[in-house]
């Protein structure tokens, strides 16, 4: 048998469905956790000085694997100690959203605050930055903006 000591429980997800802070903070708290630090990149009603109605994000078919490779490959450079692996749990939403729902949710648990503070800190960076997902903004004039193809 497997006790929670013994391995870091990983989710890294991209998914349609709504995500929540509070699923993410439960999947990763522990007895053992000092910190549990969480995010939650939400759809705001404004871009670069104009207001925006909705986005939507559409997301590479390798996005999937790209997103559970960047959790695992920082949970290898933060291990943690050997009573409270560091935990991580990611998801980011692919289709339509509105102003106010949650688009990308992380939530860390680590031993002690600046550990998880610097993971999830590093964790959000790396998603937006390698995970292949592209961003279109539908604004109130009608026109339309995609942030993140072609960079």
């Amino acid at each position: 048998m497997t006790t929670e000591t013994d391995f870091e429980v990983i989710s890294a997800i991209l998914s349609a469905e709504p995500i929540s802070v509070d699923k993410a903070i439960a999947a990763v708290e522990s007895d053992t956790a000092g910190a549990v630090v969480s995010f939650s990149g939400v759809v705001r009603n404004h871009d670069g000085g104009k207001p925006v109605d909705r986005l939507s994000y559409s997301a590479h078919p390798t996005a999937h694997q790209v997103m559970a490779d960047v959790v695992a490959k920082l949970v290898a450079e933060h291990p943690g100690e050997a009573a409270q692996p560091v935990r991580i749990w990611a998801a980011h939403r692919i289709g339509l959203l509105e102003i106010g729902e949650p688009a990308l949710v992380c939530a860390v648990a680590a031993a002690h605050r600046g550990q998880a503070f610097a993971v999830c800190s590093e964790l959000v960076d790396r998603i937006k930055a390698q995970v292949p997902i592209w961003k279109e903004q539908f604004f109130s004039d009608g026109t339309v903006e995609w942030v993140g193809a072609g960079e």
